[in-house]
């Protein structure tokens, strides 16, 4: 099953929404490495700066402070960067600040061994790009950036058309295509792998008839409510009255409608609270933040919201209303919402019923 979906969601174009989405995903999650990049590349370009400036007799100049200063407050953005489209950005001025920088201290070298530094520079810089959440117009932006800057044909003295110059072309192109390809291909199968996590995510945590939460979802959003322990909170279950009759009488294809009708004026009554489909024709609304009459005038309003739903095959549903007091668990508040649902059911349907400590004593 894992291999067919796999290969079904490979042969899909990704919506734009979701190579946005995967785009912002993957930057929050990779901003910690971001940051790690930046930082080990100004580490690294300032031992080298270090070296050529003392071993070559020339001094640490103002422009290497200045250099830092900038490498430095980039560094200081990115950590408050949100956006990952913010990023694309800010890591162009990044590879233009470090390239100028790189090829200035290059420059301070002796001509002989400025081509292998430069060759070395670009390998290094496109290696880190080809690994960062950037997008494409932004990658290939600094690739190019990172050529011009550290030229290696520039204020060196090998020329285009002789040997060591034909050499240096076909291991730029090599460099070039080998990076692009990784780079295309790792941001493929990471677009894949986000689509089928999402895929697989929502199988498991959304209803799929009527495209609510599922009991597994409700079940661990509730329990992480809980811990919270916020004021306030409520636990309602909810049953379609008569609706097996429903299914006996016009069909389950009916019955299907009948649940997702039921599920979309939950979904709209309660926009601010957890609920679920439990199973079968069972729901549940996990409250917080509301006092008796508030959770009652909620629960009252979705009964004669969908009593009062003009469609096809109308029905009524009944809601048993609970209480979560300090030291309850999800599986105590649920056995609570129950037994009062138990009440509404059996005392006429199509109402809610709050659960009293009497419902225990009678159950």
């Amino acid at each position: 099953m894992f291999k067919t979906i796999e290969a079904h969601i490979r042969k899909q174009v990704a919506p734009a929404a979701l190579r946005a989405e995967f785009r912002q995903h993957e930057f929050e999650s990779m901003r910690p490495f971001c940051q790690l990049v930046f930082c080990v590349s100004i580490l690294i370009w300032l031992v080298f700066d270090l070296i050529v400036s003392f071993l070559g007799d020339q001094g640490f100049t103002w422009r290497s402070y200045v250099f830092i200063a900038l490498l430095g407050c980039l560094t200081v953005v990115l950590r408050f960067t949100r956006r990952s489209h913010h990023f694309d950005v800010l890591n162009l001025l990044f590879i233009a600040v470090i390239t100028l920088s790189m090829r200035l201290v290059i420059e301070g070298i002796p001509v002989a061994l400025r081509p292998v530094w430069l060759v070395l520079g670009v390998s290094t810089v496109l290696y880190a790009l080809s690994v960062l959440p950037t997008r494409r117009w932004s990658f290939f932006c600094a690739m190019v950036i990172t050529w011009v800057v550290l030229n290696p044909f520039y204020h060196t003295r090998i020329e285009p058309d002789a040997l060591e110059g034909a050499m240096l072309i076909s291991y730029a192109v090599f460099l070039s295509g080998l990076v692009s390809y990784s780079y295309l291909q790792i941001r493929k199968a990471k677009l894949h792998n986000f689509y089928l996590s999402k895929v697989l995510l929502e199988q498991a945590y959304v209803d799929a008839l009527t495209e609510i939460p599922n009991r597994r979802s409700f079940m661990t959003k509730a329990e992480q409510q809980l811990k919270l322990a916020t004021p306030g909170q409520y636990l309602a279950m909810v049953d379609i009255d008569n609706f097996k009759k429903v299914n006996d009488r016009f069909g389950h294809d009916i019955g299907d409608e009948v649940l997702k009708r039921v599920a979309l004026h939950i979904k709209a009554a309660m926009v601010d609270s957890e609920f679920a489909r439990l199973g079968g024709e069972e729901f549940a609304i996990f409250l917080e933040g509301q006092d008796q009459q508030g959770a009652e005038q909620l629960v009252e309003a979705l009964v004669r919201r969908v009593r009062d739903d003009a469609g096809a095959h109308p029905v009524t549903i009944s809601i048993g209303l609970a209480q979560v007091t300090a030291g309850d668990t999800l599986t105590m508040a649920l056995v609570k919402a129950d037994q009062a649902l138990y009440e509404a059911k059996h005392t006429g349907k199509d109402r809610f019923v709050l659960w009293t400590s009497r419902l225990a004593e009678q159950g």
